[in-house]
Order: C-alpha cells, then structure tokens, then sequence
C-alpha cells in the first residue's frame, strides 16, 4: 500500500533547554527530543492520521538508535533511515527567548549524515507511488543529496503532490566562483521547482528561490517557475497561498502565547499534506495548518508537541491558542 507522505531530508536530535531566557551558558538542563525539518513533517502527518515515512541518515551511535526509537513511537515508518560509518548523528541546540527570538545552534560536522543520502539506494518505485513527497532546500546544499533529490524528483515526475519546502538554511551552503551562498543555491532551487507541484516558504526563501521578495509576485514567480500551488509565509502578516487556477487566500495568524517558535512550521507543512490529501479548499487548508503551526509555537518541543485533528479543531474553533 503507497503511503501517504514520504519526507527526505534533515534528522537530529534537539536539545532544547528547560529553562526560557536563559542564555545557553546558564542553562543547567535540557529535553532531548526528535528533529529536522522533513522528520518533524512526517511526524506532524502522522499524527493527522497519515500513514507516513521519511528518507534520510544517521549516525551508526546511541543517538542514532534514539531517532529509530522516536519514529517507530511516533508512528512513522523508519525503514529507509540508515547508518552511515564514520559521522555522529546531528545534534542541535537552541535558546529560547519568548516571543520571536530563539537561536539555533546547528552541530553538524565534520558532515551531516543526511547530506549522505545517495540517489543509487533511493526506493524510487514508492518514492513514485506516495501521494505526497516532501523535499527541502537543505537537501540541495552538498553532494550526494543534492543529486539524490533532484533523482528523486525528476523519477516522480509530478505524480501525485510533490512538495519543496524551500527551507532556506544559508550556514549550510558555501559560495561558488565569488557568488553567495543565496546566488549558489538558486540554480538548484529552480531545478527542483521544475519538478514540483507545491512549493512553501517564508519571505526569505522565496526570495532565495525567486530573486523576488514581495509575497504576491513572488508566489506568482513560483507558479511561472511551473507550481500548481505556492505558499508564502509572512510572519505576522499572516500566510498567503496562490494557485493556478486562479484562486487565493491570505490568512492571518492566530493569537497564541508562543513559547518557542521552532517547529511551527513543520506543523503547518504536515497539516497542509493532511488538506491537499483530504482534499479541502484552499482557505480551510490555510486556517488548519496555520493553527496546527499555532498549537506548537505554544509548546516547548517539536516533534512531540505536533497537534492531532481534535486539537486543531479546539482551537479553530476558540479562535486562538489558548
């Protein structure tokens, strides 16, 4: 049975403190939890209801087996994360200075284990049959990975929902031939929006993917570079998506109390895969991924603060994460 959403991309671990304002120095305890962007992804489907999995690395050590544990608890299928000899599995940190102000702190060297993902051990027969597949940005930034997504990509061929997250990280790219990390990554950014059907961003992605900032040209930028739909995050000001047929919604964000902005926005991306698959309106896609990002901005973790359905609709219905 295909599945209903494989994500490829960024796994680790987030060691997030237990304590909020407190400057990294002085923190004395931390939560270890689950993380990466498209496995943060795959766990919020999944706990819609989704029968999912993902597609990257890790270490062959005690955290590697710690992420299996977490996926296989979390429901989703693990099968295609795998080992890689010689590199520790990533590890993260953060401080967390509520309202907008939470650094992250990337330990990814000598090399991430999710930049090994190679096109030859990629299952490209389900990557082909899932109703939705997920890629990001950071997928892009390093070899073998980029070669293995835009494989992956290019095998899919539109089939179903293909999703790119632009999920733009500027520390994991280098400059090429006196050009920034932004102007290097371009190229790859549209060759992937060639192959895909959904593309998701903020301010700053769109405008690494399109040169074009301002949030309604830049989701037309990416209709023309060939998406059937775009979404453009814009803080604040709420979330915008267009597609090509025309239609529109621009909707504002719900009040909440955030505790920690990490990971709200891969809430919002798997409840946007859980809309596409169930097939709602654009607008009604919006309003539940926006208060699925929402509910875990109120939370401390990520992976295990991803909201179910009733959630969602708890707070859909208040109007505000309370």
């Amino acid at each position: 049975m295909a599945y209903d959403l494989i994500t490829m991309g960024r796994i680790g671990v987030d060691l997030y403190p237990l304590q909020t304002g407190v400057p990294l120095p002085q923190v004395t305890s931390f939560g270890k939890f689950l993380g990466g962007s498209a496995t943060n992804v795959a766990v919020a489907a999944a706990r819609l209801g989704r029968r999912t999995a993902v597609i990257t690395r890790t270490g062959d050590d005690p955290f590697g087996t710690y992420l299996h544990e977490a996926l296989r608890g979390f429901g989703v299928d693990d099968r295609w994360v795998t080992p890689v000899p010689g590199l520790p599995t990533p590890v993260t940190f953060c401080e967390v200075f509520p309202p907008d102000d939470f650094p992250l702190y990337f330990y990814r060297l000598p090399k991430a284990p999710d930049l090994e993902i190679d096109a030859h051990e990629l299952d490209l027969d389900a990557i082909h049959d899932a109703r939705v597949f997920w890629v990001t940005g950071t997928g892009l930034s390093e070899e073998p990975s980029r070669t293995a997504t835009l494989a992956a990509l290019a095998h899919r061929a539109k089939a179903g929902t293909t999703v790119f997250d632009l999920d733009w990280r500027p520390m994991f790219w280098k400059g090429t031939a006196g050009r920034g990390p932004a102007a290097s990554a371009r190229p790859f950014y549209q060759e992937a929006l060639r192959h895909t059907t959904v593309a998701v961003g903020n301010l700053d992605e769109v405008e690494v993917a399109t040169g074009v900032r301002e949030p309604r040209a830049a989701a037309e930028a990416l209709l023309d570079a060939g998406v059937e739909l775009a979404v453009v995050k814009q803080g604040p000001k709420g979330v915008l998506a267009v597609n090509s047929k025309g239609e529109s919604a621009e909707v504002p964000p719900l009040p909440v109390n955030v505790l920690n902005g990490l990971g709200a926005g891969d809430a919002f991306g798997g409840s946007l895969c859980h809309g596409l698959l169930e097939g709602h309106d654009l607008e009604t896609i919006m309003r539940h991924a926006n208060a699925a990002g929402a509910i875990v901005a109120s939370r401390l973790e990520c992976s295990s603060a991803m909201p179910t359905t009733d959630e969602i609709d708890v707070v859909l219905k208040a109007g505000a994460v309370l």
